[in-house]
């Protein structure tokens, strides 16, 4: 389960790269989104082991 959550988080990061032209003009919506997704998912692995 582990692995899959760290490839899915992988894929997301590299998504959410504004480096093709497509992309450039998004600006930091989908990199903020992504981070507020990761900080979810740290802290419900960090409450789980607690």
């Amino acid at each position: 389960m582990r692995t899959i959550l760290l490839v899915l988080i992988v894929l997301l990061v590299v998504g959410a790269l504004p480096t093709w032209p497509y992309s450039a003009q998004w600006g930091y919506y989908p990199s903020s989104g992504l981070g507020l997704l990761l900080l979810i998912i740290i802290l419900l692995a960090v409450f789980r082991r607690a």
